[in-house]
């Protein structure tokens, strides 16, 4: 099978472009990281660099020239930013990427979007994908939103094509861009302190590349799916996020640290604080109230419909995925801090 993988030289990309190959699978990748781009072509992969939100409709049709699926993993993912970048990324990149799988007759388009559309500053347990907030909580949540909507219009245009849309919560492992680093810088700057608001106690939902990656072949195998459905994807191991940071950093990697509880009224007020510098310096903030928010209220998926409908059930478990993260931890030369 050949597949088109987008933002494929890292993240949740990379990794499935690396399982697609070890699988045997041909993958033409696109991504922005050329020493990433150039391991995947030793390994045969086909690369294009481009920016998708710039490229043009026939741009975006060639890309799939003789692919069966797509997946479409890149986005502009951040908790801070300016609308205009974050809808030319992720909503106008996703409308031209989906209407050109339409297009040329691809069997299977399979979108990454996040739980972050869920998201409004309370705590959910067991989250359907039904559930929509009054409004979205940053310009990210929004234009994942959008996103999704425009997916779903081109249902009746292009009824061969079957359009799936992952929601996959907490993604961490190797090539991780977003969670990991936010906690190295941290330890870095806090003299071995975590600044957590309320201590670390929320009860989340985290999931583990490699288990998306399943989710997302089983998207593309799974005969008889109708074509717009949403999945929430999880471990399906919620915990306290203090416990699931000592599994990872004490227990795999060895490192030493402490939590220090911040109240969270405190560490709403200073990232509000820090979102008004970032306005006037164009520096992504520390912290922000989304990223404090997101820490402090408990939140789980209900993943039953993905469990139903795609057969899907993790194939790495915490301590798995929290072995293999660390595993590639020190492979890139980070083992123990302090």
């Amino acid at each position: 099978m050949k597949i088109l993988v987008t933002g494929a030289t890292s993240g949740l990309g990379r990794n499935a472009a690396e399982y697609l190959l070890q699988q045997g699978h041909q993958v033409h990748a696109t991504g922005r990281n050329q020493a990433a781009a150039q391991w995947l072509q030793q390994y045969q992969a086909s690369f294009t660099a481009l920016d998708l939100g710039q490229a043009s409709l026939e741009q975006c049709e060639q890309l799939m020239h003789g692919c069966e699926a797509v997946w479409h993993c890149a986005a502009k993912s951040s908790p801070w930013g300016n609308w205009a970048e974050f809808y030319q990324a992720n909503v106008v990149a996703t409308r031209k990427l989906a209407q050109a799988a339409g297009t040329v007759g691809v069997a299977c388009f399979v979108h990454i979007s996040t739980p972050a559309v869920y998201f409004d500053y309370r705590p959910h347990y067991q989250l359907s994908e039904e559930y929509c907030p009054k409004r979205f909580v940053n310009s990210y949540a929004a234009s994942k939103h959008a996103a999704e909507q425009e997916i779903l219009k081109l249902l009746p245009r292009f009824p061969e094509t079957i359009y799936t849309i992952l929601r996959p919560r907490g993604l961490f492992g190797p090539h991780d861009r977003v969670i990991l680093p936010r906690i190295l810088n941290q330890l870095q700057d806090g003299q071995q302190q975590l600044r957590l608001p309320g201590g670390g106690k929320a009860l989340l939902d985290l999931t583990f590349v490699l288990n998306v990656v399943q989710a997302m072949m089983l998207a593309t195998t799974t005969a008889g799916l109708a074509s717009g459905r949403i999945y929430n994807i999880t471990n399906q191991q919620p915990q306290h996020l203090v416990d699931m940071l000592q599994q990872l950093l004490t227990e795999q990697l060895g490192w030493h640290y402490q939590i220090r509880d911040v109240p969270y009224p405190l560490a709403y007020s200073v990232a509000a604080l820090l979102e008004g510098v970032a306005k006037l310096t164009g520096k992504e903030p520390l912290w922000t109230r989304y990223g404090i928010g997101a820490l402090y209220y408990d939140m789980t998926l209900d993943n039953s419909r993905a469990i139903s409908e795609l057969g899907y059930q993790p194939q790495y478990s915490l301590v798995q995925a929290f072995e293999i993260t660390a595993q590639w931890l020190r492979q890139q030369g980070i083992s123990r801090h302090g």
